[in-house]
């Protein structure tokens, strides 16, 4: 085990309508896209996301086998999952520019007094109304 799946702290949101499992999954694509974790990293174990999120294992497997049938992980029994490809986007990876200015902003909406929900409810909003005015 290389430790690298320190990296990946699994959240849920009980409040976005979206299942645990699928919160799961989408944050391991994510980590994916953003080059967090690599081909031959270790996702945490099924007992360790258990014990963090308290949730039924089954919840876990269910996400990890979605992850393994899309081929971007493989179970190996009594040594755990691990990462067999990435979704690493270059361009995305290239973007530290975007990402600095990203954290700017977000240090900017704290010191506003916006606490984490809100930050992501209106990120969200404008994000969304923005995607729908380039569609018009």
């Amino acid at each position: 085990m290389n430790g690298v799946w320190l990296m990946i702290e699994f959240h849920l949101d009980g409040r976005s309508g979206v299942s645990p499992y699928q919160q799961i999954v989408q944050q391991v694509r994510n980590a994916l896209r953003l080059g967090l974790l690599r081909k031959g990293d270790q996702l945490p174990t099924v007992k360790d996301v258990v014990a963090a999120l308290a949730i039924n294992p089954n919840t876990v497997l269910k996400a990890y086998r979605e992850l393994e049938h899309e081929g971007l992980v493989q179970a190996r029994p009594g040594r755990g999952t691990f990462v067999t490809r990435t979704l690493t986007d270059n361009t995305l990876a290239a973007h530290g520019p975007l990402r600095q200015d990203l954290r700017r902003w977000l240090a900017k909406a704290r010191k506003a007094g916006l606490d984490d929900e809100s930050i992501e409810a209106l990120f969200l909003t404008t994000f969304r109304s923005a995607a729908l005015e380039d569609l018009a």
